[in-house]
């Protein structure tokens, strides 16, 4: 028997790496024999790089970049087989390089990610993926593109300074000095964020808030989005206000789209066609997969469906082990997914199943391979005597 282990982490309590090295503990507990393959994958968010970089052999690259709020400091990105480099823009320019305090889209910045795509240029890389989860921004890329050499002057022909409150000011884009290297490589978007610029659904208006703006300050973002893009399609001739996505990590997504010929794709599905997970379902009896939490938004884009999917096309069945199933978890059975199990066996507080989640991931794989294997055992009797059971 082959097990295919390709499960997300479990915020706050393991990576992906730990969580699937718990399941593989779980079957192993069982039975010693099984055949598993363990594929630590993501879905262009926060833990990308290190999933790639682990499962593929890469390397970390470090690099000095500015952060949200123009500040130096430490970062790095991933560099994979083949002149690969994987950049989460969240380790530049994302919340969790600043206090909860200087929360304050009109003044971060997306500096620091031109800063890693450019040291990826500088490395040889010829195609850089970018995940844009967890931004701190709302600027529209224009950090990223002043870091890449992208001039934005004001009226006075000065250049704007750093932040989404900036916009306004861009009167004209000069992209002659812009790195001519961006023509010879291939810049993919990792995310699954539909969003466009603006609007109502867009940038400043459903992301603003966790990022610290005010209402007021979020019809300003989006205005300047709005404005912003305006310019782009009369300057440059591109139309990044129709966008499907372009409003990902604050409006980046248009920015990468527009200043570097970006292309938008399934953060889960690039990740998927990376690590190679077709290869291995060919011969794969299971495939086992999971997340923190399955809930109805799980069919947009997370890695549970992802996978399950791919092995859905190879005849191979799904089981989810989740740390807990939220409302509206039934329509990923249509969608790919067999089962679902929960790892919390009995009533306990969300601190306590943080602290323990690895060990009740070991134990419930366990329990999972029980029943599998019985079932399996089971169908085979059936197949031999010919009998037929009503179960």
């Amino acid at each position: 028997m082959k097990v295919v282990i390709a499960i997300d982490s479990f915020k706050g309590c393991c990576t992906t790496l730990e969580a699937a090295n718990a399941v593989e503990r779980g079957i192993r507990y069982y039975r010693d024999d099984i055949k598993t393959k363990i594929l630590p994958i993501a879905d262009g968010g926060e833990g990308t790089v290190e999933t790639l970089v682990k499962s593929l052999n890469g390397k970390y690259v470090e690099v000095d970049v500015l952060n949200p709020l123009g500040k130096k400091i430490k970062s790095k990105y991933g560099i994979l087989p083949g002149k690969i480099a994987v950049i989460e823009m969240a380790a530049a320019s994302g919340l969790p390089l600043i206090s909860e305090e200087d929360y304050n889209p009109l003044i971060t910045t997306t500096y620091g990610t031109g800063q890693l795509i450019r040291d990826a240029l500088d490395k040889g890389c010829k195609a850089i993926f970018i995940g844009l989860g967890g931004s701190a921004t709302n600027d529209g890329g224009v950090g990223m593109a002043q870091a890449l050499g992208v001039s934005f002057k004001n009226k006075v022909n000065q250049e704007v300074g750093f932040g989404g409150g900036e916009l306004k000011g861009i009167e004209f884009i000069d992209i002659s000095k812009l790195d001519p290297r961006i023509d010879n490589t291939e810049i993919v978007i990792l995310s699954d964020v539909t969003n466009p610029l603006c609007g109502k659904n867009g940038a400043a208006n459903v992301y603003g808030p966790q990022k610290g703006a005010t209402p007021k300050m979020i019809q300003i973002l989006d205005d300047n989005l709005q404005y912003f893009g305006s310019v782009i399609n009369k300057q440059l001739s591109i139309d990044v206000m129709n966008l499907s996505g372009g409003g990902a990590a604050g409006g980046l997504g248009a920015g990468l789209v527009a200043f570097c010929q970006a292309k938008i794709h399934s953060g889960v599905e690039k990740v998927i066609e990376l690590i190679g997970l077709e290869e291995h379902l060919l011969d794969a009896d299971l495939l086992i997969t999971g997340e923190g939490r399955i809930d109805a938004q799980t069919i947009n884009g997370k890695v549970a469906l992802g996978v399950a999917r791919k092995a859905k096309k190879y005849g191979v069945p799904v089981i989810a082990i989740v740390g807990s199933i939220g409302e509206g978890a039934d329509i990923v059975y249509s969608h790919g997914i067999d089962a679902i199990v929960d790892i919390v066996s009995e009533p306990m507080s969300l601190e306590k199943a943080l602290e323990v989640g690895i060990s009740l991931l070991e134990k419930t794989s366990e329990r999972t391979m029980r029943i599998w294997d019985a079932s399996v055992k089971h169908r085979n009797v059936k197949s031999a005597t010919g009998i037929l059971i009503d179960c």
